[in-house]
Order: C-alpha cells, then structure tokens, then sequence
C-alpha cells in the first residue's frame, strides 16, 4: 500500500498523518498479537508507527522491538526497543517469537517490495514461531465504495474516493476526521489472492498457516521447518 497525506500535522515519508496515528485505539489487533504470541514472548513489530499496538503489547508484558522508517512515528512509542529503518532492509541478526506487518503493508502494488516485506518477516522469525500480516482480502475491494465509513473511538474514517485504475490495482482516499480536526490521506492498493499471496510467501521460505479473524484480514505464516 503506498500513501500520500494532507492535514495538519507531521506527515511521514509515506504520507501518514502522524497525530491522527496517536489519537486510534488499539483495538483487536493489539488482542490478536498478544493472543499469538507466547506470554512473556519477543515481538518484532514491522511499522510500528506511533506504538498503537506496541503499547499494548508492552502492558501486556511481552519484549516488543518497535520498527518503523518515521522517526516522527518512533518519537511516540514509550517501553520498547525502538529501531529506525526501511523494512525490507531490516537486518538485525535476532530472531523473534513473533513477526507483525501490520496497516495491510503486503497490498504494496509492487510485488519486489511486497516479498521484500516478508523476506523480512522471515528472516527474524525464530524456528517455530509465527509472523502475523494484516492485509486487505481480495473480496474486500469488491465492495469498497465510496462514501462508506466507520468510528474508531472519537475518530471518523470515511472512504472519500476509490477507482481501479488498472486490473486489480485501486487508488483511494480516505479522510479522517476528529473534531474540527481532518486529514486525508491517499494509497494503492493490489487485490490479491489466497494463491498469490501463499506464493509470495514461500518465495520468502513462508507457508500460510490460516486466517486469523472471521473477515480474513489478518493470517499467520509459519517458516517451512515447524
């Protein structure tokens, strides 16, 4: 998924608004991951942003290590190890009982980047551990229109505009609004298969394991060994 954002405020390399980042819940990703993971366990979390979920996991007494390429991000995240980086280029000869790549990062249109993401995943997943990735399931953007939104606490997020601009690859704006407070930010994304993403995985020496949640929007991988 590649961004661009307009709203006041810092906005990262990426386009992310980083204070409307600080003002979500961590809702049931935070239960997800802390439900995967081995209490006690490490967390490698891949694009942490402002520590939404980090935090969480933190109070939830697992040994979380915060990646994101915002420095602006990483100034928010209190109790975990911070590490500033590119993704697809993190490299740091430590191995985790649990991998996130969260905010549907693997949606990247480009498919070199998209197996870069989980050539990291797999690299820092210790031998019998999980890496848990967050995506938008291909029957999703069939539905997506705009106009449609929903609440996150105070927050309003509405799609304000969404077009496949060529086959399996739409472009979006969503606009976020917290009081007199708005912020737009735009992405696209790939629509992908079941097939096409169990293929990028084992590339990267990952198997799917399963779907995680009712709607499909979060799985575990497994490395090929457990």
């Amino acid at each position: 998924m590649k961004n661009s954002g307009t709203g006041p405020g810092a906005i990262t390399p990426d386009g992310s608004p980083v204070e409307f980042y600080t003002l979500l819940e961590p809702g049931r990703d935070a239960e997800l991951v802390i439900q995967e993971s081995p209490p006690g366990g490490s967390v490698l979390e891949l694009g942490a942003g402002v520590g939404r979920v980090t935090h969480a996991l933190v109070a939830a007494g697992l040994d979380v290590v915060a990646v994101d390429e915002s420095a602006e991000m990483l100034a928010h995240v209190r109790g975990a190890e911070t590490v500033l980086a590119r993704l697809q280029d993190l490299r740091l000869d430590r191995r985790f009982d649990t991998v996130t790549l969260g905010s549907q990062l693997v949606n990247v249109v480009d498919g070199e980047v998209r197996r870069a993401f989980l050539g990291a995943c797999a690299r820092h997943v210790a031998p019998g551990g999980a890496v848990l990735v967050q995506w938008i399931p291909g029957e999703r953007h069939d539905v997506w229109q705009a106009g449609s939104g929903r609440a996150d606490g105070e927050v309003t997020i509405t799609m304000a505009e969404v077009e496949e601009i060529s086959p399996g690859v739409y472009a979006a704006t969503m606009r976020y609004a917290h009081g007199e407070r708005v912020w737009t930010q735009s992405f696209t994304s790939r629509r992908l298969s079941d097939e096409e993403v169990a293929a990028d995985l084992a590339a990267v020496g990952l198997r799917l394991d399963r779907f995680l949640t009712e709607d499909r929007t979060w799985f575990a991988a497994r490395p090929f060994t457990t």
